[in-house]
């Protein structure tokens, strides 16, 4: 995207993936998505993304806050403030903080799937370490503040999950800490509501070391993974959890 001018088309990404276009948007960029590559590889990336957003969203103050203003920072927020600004301007009408889930999803377009992901989770040693231990310690600390969890380990997989859950007003804030898988591999955890709708509440890659892995050469490899994400179903409203992996395999199911 960068040194290059992205059609009105592309921007519309962002807005779509929110569900904040009206009628007549939607079904023009539903006929542009049919024949645009670009714009469902973004699509696809921001898949699940919905629910931080509205968390997100919750953060006070005026304007776009501060946690915006980090995911656009890779790789530059110039076009990520661009496409806020051209979508805000179709949607005026819209409230104040359909505009910043904007702003935000742009931010997403431009750094990526492991921009959010870094926010929430511990990563490889090298660049930005020091960062995604932080995340990964913020992660860990509002898991030890939830008071209600549910846990399962799959006697198949072994892989033991936690999952700490507290209600907010856009749905259900949780934190997964994860034991005993191993990578490589990609992993997501859906919330699957009792009426069978499912939702992803998070997604993540894990290193061949692996995760929570009890007899590890190392230290980090014997240390769990903490997750943070959201789901727009309410704790009432879900029926279990399940971690699974891209392929379609499920490690573990934790019943809600």
């Amino acid at each position: 995207m960068r040194g290059s001018e992205v059609p009105n088309e592309h921007e519309t990404v962002g807005a779509y993936a929110l569900g904040i276009l009206d009628d007549a948007e939607a079904t023009a960029f539903e006929a542009h998505l049919a024949t645009c590559e670009w714009c469902a590889r973004q699509l696809d990336e921001l898949a699940g993304m919905e629910p931080m957003l509205a968390a997100l969203a919750q953060v006070p103050g005026a304007g776009r806050p501060a946690a915006g203003e980090a995911l656009a920072a890779r790789p530059g927020p110039e076009p990520a403030e661009k496409l806020a600004d051209e979508v805000a301007a179709r949607r005026a009408r819209k409230k104040r903080r359909n505009l910043y889930l904007v702003g935000t999803a742009a931010a997403l377009i431009v750094g990526g799937p492991f921009a959010a992901v870094a926010t929430t989770s511990g990563g490889e040693d090298g660049g930005g370490r020091s960062t995604e231990a932080g995340a990964a310690g913020s992660a860990r600390a509002a898991f030890a503040e939830m008071p209600d969890r549910v846990s399962a380990t799959d006697p198949g997989t072994r892989v033991s999950a936690t999952v700490a859950l507290e209600r907010k007003a856009w749905g259900t804030d949780a934190v997964l800490e994860l034991k005993n898988v191993k990578g490589p591999e990609k992993c997501s955890l859906v919330a699957v509501g009792r009426n069978g709708e499912r939702e992803t509440v998070s997604s993540w890659s894990v290193p061949a070391r692996g995760y929570g892995i009890p007899d590890a050469a190392t230290g980090k490899a014997r240390e769990p993974l903490y997750v943070h994400g959201g789901a727009a179903l309410t704790p009432n409203q879900i029926d279990h959890f399940e971690v699974m992996t891209f392929d379609g395999e499920r490690l573990v199911q934790v019943d809600a």
